[in-house]
């Protein structure tokens, strides 16, 4: 079976498990810039550079890795949310995409199968794309409302650079999360079709839209159902939340989602809100416990976290849903449906 009819066939057994936050998990390491830097001689610091790990402390993801993975993670994401031109030209190290996506993934592919060996139980991997910095739809300068900083074609190649790579290195899917302006979402869809033009086979692609207020919208003003219509031709394996809030916030946008969508619903909130310092404090019974509610409802297939998530968190979720029926998708009667920042579901 082809990667995308094996996520399907486990996900019709059970919800599936998908791992918790890269960052916040580096941060309780204490590296400094020398890990970061390690000896590629890169003429800017690199201390917050977390993709670079993969080259400098490979150790620190296998680690961070296995433990998602002892937790109960049947999806692996890679760490690679920056491993773009753009996002690593912060750091002056643009040259190195191609080798932080190819080790990234490797890390990630070798762990999956090591586990998968073990037990029989596929283990997959999802090639993590974020979104960014630049965005397409708005502009920079409240002074001219017409000026990007980049363009269409621009960023469907800086995309399909990193993409090419996460599938080389190992990837089964490639994951476009946190997608703040779905037209930057739009370009990564894009940049993958053309990788499938180019490797002839299918590559199928994961979407994960993050909410930036309370009704339920992203930064380019999308609506959870008016996201979905405008990416739904892209036949992703799964459609989701990610980010955002906690899950407590989360549920009516998950429910809706989950009524629309003919795709796997895959959900990975924050460990609830940051307090005052920045940190996450909500236990990983707590987010279980809410993550269940929406199993229990049949709104989702696949669980994780985001940011303040630990292996805690992932293997009581883990638990928290064992033995719950995954959720059935829907099957919409064939009609048009069209979106602005609202859906339109025209009238038949």
């Amino acid at each position: 079976m082809s990667a995308r009819e094996q996520l399907l066939a486990e996900a019709a057994k059970r919800i599936l498990i998908s791992d918790g936050a890269w960052g916040t998990q580096i941060q309780t390491f204490g590296l400094a810039e020398a890990d970061y830097a390690g000896d590629l001689g890169l003429a800017r610091e690199q201390k917050g550079n977390n993709d670079i790990l993969a080259l400098t402390r490979p150790d620190v993801i296998e680690t961070i890795a296995r433990a998602y993975l002892d937790a109960g993670s049947d999806i692996l994401s890679t760490n690679t949310f920056s491993s773009t031109s753009i996002s690593q030209a912060d750091y002056g190290a643009e040259h190195l995409v191609r080798e932080l996506n190819l080790a990234n993934a490797g890390i990630a592919r070798r762990l999956a199968d090591e586990y998968a060996a073990k037990d029989g139980r596929p283990r997959f991997v999802a090639g993590a794309i974020g979104p960014t910095n630049k965005t397409l739809s708005l502009s920079p300068d409240v002074n001219d409302p017409g000026y990007r900083e980049i363009d269409w074609d621009y960023l469907v190649a800086v995309y399909l650079e990193q993409a090419a790579a996460l599938v080389e290195g190992g990837a089964d899917f490639i994951l476009i999360e946190t997608v703040f302006d779905t037209l930057n979402a739009k370009a990564a869809i894009m940049a993958v079709k053309q990788l499938e033009r180019e490797l002839g086979r299918d590559v199928p692609v994961m979407l994960s839209m993050t909410l930036t207020d309370l009704s339920g919208r992203n930064l380019s003003g999308h609506t959870v159902e008016a996201f979905w219509y405008a990416v739904r031709h892209a036949r992703p394996v799964t459609v989701g939340l990610n980010c955002s809030f906690g899950a407590a916030q989360l549920r009516p946008h998950v429910r809706a989602l989950s009524q629309i969508a003919d795709a796997l619903i895959m959900v990975y909130p924050n460990a609830g809100l940051p307090n005052e310092l920045g940190q996450y404090d909500e236990m990983p019974e707590t987010t279980a416990a809410l993550v269940r509610d929406w199993a229990e409802h049949g709104q989702v297939n696949v669980l994780g976290g985001c940011c303040g998530s630990t292996p805690a968190h992932i293997a009581e979720m883990a638990k928290a849903v064992q033995g719950l029926p995954p959720r059935q998708l829907p099957n919409p009667t064939p009609v048009t449906r069209l979106a602005g920042l609202e859906p339109f579901v025209m009238a038949v």
